[in-house]
């Protein structure tokens, strides 16, 4: 049932949108989300609100290409506002000398009918890096109202090491976890 169900998105989204298009992440549905270890009791939980982007995606042949990420860093809400205040600073983002952290890609690699994987550099404190991120598509479908624009809902998921980019604040003495899981629900509509 599953896999119908998978095969008859693809279908649809395949007799909408037979050719590459340009795709736009909306940004009142898009959440770039991410938890780190703190002292080893629990995960703190971080949200980005500033997010935009686009990529191109063919439907029919599942390529993606140009893949365009921008988040400001200094929208970053831990929800408490000291450590908002530590998370901005030197230690961690440095937002006062790095206002935007990027993520390009290239292409895509379908592993299924309704997932893949898209490996890109993530750039962040100056440095860029290869990282992952593991996609669901969710829907490919019109909008049922609003702007009635044809729309891919994605659910993506990766793990980086904050140490690859310098952020080594309390990582030796174990006080903030050295991994970073990050998620990213969102819906994506088609350009015109």
């Amino acid at each position: 049932m599953r896999f119908l169900a998978a095969a008859a998105l693809t279908l649809a989204a395949t007799s909408v949108q037979a050719a590459p298009a340009q795709y736009s992440l909306d940004p009142e549905h898009t959440l770039v989300a991410f938890t780190v270890e703190h002292i080893g009791y629990a995960r703190v939980l971080g949200v980005f609100s500033e997010v935009s982007g686009t990529f191109t995606y063919d439907a029919e042949t599942q390529e993606l290409s140009d893949v365009s990420v921008t988040v400001g860093a200094a929208s970053v809400d831990t929800f408490h506002d000291a450590r908002n205040g530590h998370v901005n600073a030197g230690d961690f983002l440095d937002t006062g000398n790095f206002r935007e952290i990027t993520f390009t890609a290239s292409e895509g690699s379908p592993l299924g009918e309704n997932s893949g994987t898209v490996t890109g550099d993530l750039s962040m404190l100056g440095q860029s890096h290869p990282v992952t991120l593991d996609v669901t598509l969710n829907k490919a479908a019109e909008y049922p109202f609003g702007h009635k624009k044809f729309t891919l809902g994605l659910s993506i998921t990766a793990e980086i090491m904050r140490s690859e980019w310098g952020m080594t604040y309390a990582v030796e003495n174990g006080l903030v976890g050295d991994a970073v899981s990050i998620l990213i629900e969102t819906e994506a509509t088609l350009m015109e």
